[in-house]
């Protein structure tokens, strides 16, 4: 079986659920749609997510 005929991966769209095939021509990859990747981006806006701090070592 060459790359060409395997079943491509499918992830889980981050937003809404939806699955998204992993291939180049899912153009908003991992999300499903552009509308959903703009809400994700919104809420990295208003800092609904956010990146921790590293855990302080005692």
């Amino acid at each position: 079986m060459t790359p060409a005929d395997e079943i491509p991966r499918t992830v889980a769209c981050p937003n809404c659920g939806r699955s998204v095939p992993w291939v180049r021509e899912s153009r908003w990859r991992p999300f499903c749609s552009e509308r959903c990747r703009l809400i994700d981006l919104g809420e990295w806006f208003d800092e609904d997510h956010r990146i921790s701090e590293p855990a302080e070592n005692s």
